[in-house]
């Protein structure tokens, strides 16, 4: 059995806007956000952070174990591939069908990534991509203005900032109706909380097993759970800051979304945002000669072995379309 790809209400790729041209009241939720949640969500962002601030001294030539490393670079890999494999490229944007088995696995994967829910991601992304830096973009950077001052108030917003500053939540029933019929995703997603705390947790089981030690646990803890949780937040949350602020803009888009190369790597293609944007229901973001799209390739290897169908591959025609100076 294949499931179809997600259609919201609005496509993102048709990226429509409101008659006059802003935000409308029924893409919110009526419902505000407690000041208990943004605090909550605040402490949720600080406390890896912090642990990122303690890892060099805590490491200094005896906190860090290849255990460690081995396990931190698995649930990094598990997380961040099921967050631009799973929660962005098939579940947002349909760049290609999946089996029930694989749409399942990816939606638990990226609910690893400790980056929210699967149906909260998605509607906060696919409201992005209707409003892209304009007034109803969630996470913009440029919402304050042009200025050096301005973009430096939009940079920490669009990073982290409008995780716990902002109120008002995205209507689900507006941006994410397709994922509300689904069983399957509507049952992970009431399980978020428990799979983030197996999630930080199971770091440290894993690595007292392993090394049959209390201080195994504990370094696996902090870099298993913690320091990966923050460096997998930060380099998602740099696509919405960075790749909206610096980088090539090799295809025409309305927006200000970059491509950014040194973050290909860590967001596992993610930062070929600008071609993202261009085309949002692309299964490949890297589409120039040396642009690397791990993701991509993940994609590649699914429909190899038959999980995965109906992948949007790039059009050379469509791109050269779109391309700021196209090729003849």
């Amino acid at each position: 059995m294949t499931d179809t790809p997600p259609s919201p209400a609005d496509p993102p790729e048709k990226e429509t806007r409101s008659a006059s041209g802003g935000l409308r009241e029924s893409d919110l939720d009526p419902e505000t956000r407690s000041k208990t949640d943004r605090v909550t969500v605040f402490m949720y962002a600080l406390i890896p952070l912090l642990a990122v601030a303690a890892a060099v001294p805590f490491a200094w030539g005896w906190a860090l174990t290849w255990v460690d490393v081995a396990i931190g670079t698995a649930y990094f890999l598990l997380g961040g591939l099921g967050v631009t494999v799973g929660f962005h490229r098939y579940f947002t944007h349909g760049s290609f069908r999946a089996k029930r088995p694989l749409k399942i696995a990816l939606a638990i994967a990226g609910t690893v990534a400790f980056q929210g829910s699967v149906i909260k991601w998605v509607a906060d992304h696919r409201r992005h991509h209707k409003y892209a830096d304009a007034e109803g973009d969630p996470h913009s950077p440029w919402r304050f203005g042009d200025d050096w001052k301005s973009v430096a108030k939009g940079l920490y917003y669009a990073h982290i900032g409008w995780l716990y500053l902002d109120d008002r939540k995205t209507s689900l029933k507006r941006f994410a109706p397709d994922l509300l019929k689904d069983k399957d995703i509507v049952a992970i997603d009431r399980w978020a909380v428990p799979i983030f705390a197996v999630s930080l947790f199971s770091p440290a089981l894993i690595g007292g097993l392993i090394t049959m030690s209390w201080w195994g646990a504990l370094t696996a803890f902090f870099w298993g759970g913690l320091v990966r949780l923050a460096f997998q937040q930060h380099v998602t949350w740099s696509v919405n800051s960075i790749c909206h602020t610096i980088g090539e803009e090799n295809f025409e888009v309305r927006d200000r979304s970059r491509n950014v190369w040194w973050l290909a790597v860590p967001s596992f293609g993610e930062s070929w945002h600008n071609l993202h944007h261009a085309d949002p229901t692309c299964a490949r973001h890297g589409v120039l000669k040396g642009q690397i799209d791990i993701s991509a390739r993940t994609i590649w290897a699914f429909e190899k072995l038959g999980w995965a169908t109906k992948v949007r591959w790039p059009d050379a025609e469509r791109l050269n379309a779109k391309r700021v100076d196209p090729q003849p």
